[in-house]
């Protein structure tokens, strides 16, 4: 099983350089202040700035205890 793809798109929102400053900008130690949509050849993937995506909902029916019986 593979955890990291290898061919992400660079991104500084989990870049090890950039850090967030909020309304969408970041700050990075090797560019300085950055939009969004940035991305530069420094990037190196930092695993611990990724969010994951939010679990499904789970949704909910009618079951009654007949269901769940052999």
């Amino acid at each position: 099983m593979m955890l990291f793809n290898r061919k992400m798109q660079p991104d500084c929102s989990y870049c090890r350089y950039g850090s967030t400053l909020g309304c969408g900008d970041y700050i990075c130690s090797k560019r300085g202040v950055i939009s969004d949509a940035d991305a530069c050849s420094s990037f190196r993937y930092e695993p611990t700035k990724r969010e994951p995506e939010p679990t499904p909902k789970i949704m909910k029916a009618n079951y009654s205890p007949e269901d769940f019986s052999i």
